[in-house]
Formats: C-alpha cells, structure tokens, sequence
C-alpha cells in the first residue's frame, strides 16, 4: 500500500515537473522588446520614441512619423538629424507630455501633422540614417524604413 501511494507521489510530481518544468531553461520570446509594427524604435535619456518611419513617393521629401514620449518632468528640445548629418530639425517636447508626428489619429495626445524632412535623397523601399539627440544626452542613430503609398495604411502621410 505505501509503494502504491509513493509511487502515485512520484507520478504526479513526474508529471507536475514535465507539464511546467521546460519554462526554466526554455527561451522565452516574450520577455524581449521588439517592434510590433513597420517603425523602428529608440530610447534617448528620458525619451520613448516609437516607430520611426518616413513616408516618400518621389525620395527627396518624405513625411517624418514618430510617437516621441517624454517620460521625464522636463521640456526638452529634441535634436532630429538627417541627409548624412546635413540637416537638422529641433522640436520641442514638454516634460510628461506625448506627441504623435505625421499624423492626427490619436486625438489625446499633441499632434503634428504633416512632418515634413526636405532633400532626404533616400529611395522609398530602403533605409534611412535618422539622428536623434537632446540636451546633453547621448544620442542613437537609427536605420528608419523610407516606405511610400503603396499600402492603403500610409497612402494619406504621402508628402
């Protein structure tokens, strides 16, 4: 009777250990941070910026679409590079405040619509070099997608 009962004991735990046991030494893909959508995505000082993409049809202007939220307290005056280090734009973020470049579809946050970047010389379909920066912060360059109004969902930012 006590080896029937040890060994149900030990079937159980058997079981219990092989149904749960793989999460601690299996990788597990939802603990990584990637971007869901077409945009890449930065992080400079306290500064969320999300889905970074230019929208171009002819490659030398394109409309610039980002979400910029500024986690910390303080306006900060955010640096946007770009054309090889050429041109730069200088936008104002409000401390705790979130604001939505290139387009106007959330209606509770800051807009600015359109974003236009002047002589980006940058093929739809490919990379674009895009240098973000403020204050005395170390900045991040990133690799933004140049897409153009082929797809119905970025057909209305088309400069």
């Amino acid at each position: 009777m006590k080896a029937r009962l040890a060994a149900s004991v030990a079937l159980a735990l058997g079981i219990a250990l092989a149904g749960t046991g793989c999460s601690m030494i299996t990788y597990q893909a939802t603990t990584e941070r990637y971007d869901a959508s077409d945009g890449v995505s930065a992080d400079v000082g306290d500064l969320a910026i999300r889905n970074i993409l230019v929208v171009s049809d002819d490659g030398e202007s394109g409309n610039l679409l980002m979400t910029v939220v500024n986690r910390g307290g303080d306006d900060v005056e955010l640096s946007v590079q770009y054309a090889d280090g050429g041109t730069t734009e200088i936008v104002p973020i409000e401390g705790g405040s979130t604001v939505v470049f290139g387009t106007g579809d959330v209606e509770t946050e800051e807009q600015i619509e359109p974003y236009l970047l002047s002589g980006i010389d940058t093929d739809p379909g490919s990379l674009m070099p895009i240098y973000l920066q403020y204050g005395g912060e170390p900045g991040v360059q990133v690799q933004a997608p140049v897409l153009d109004g082929g797809l119905p969902e970025y057909a209305e930012y088309v400069p």
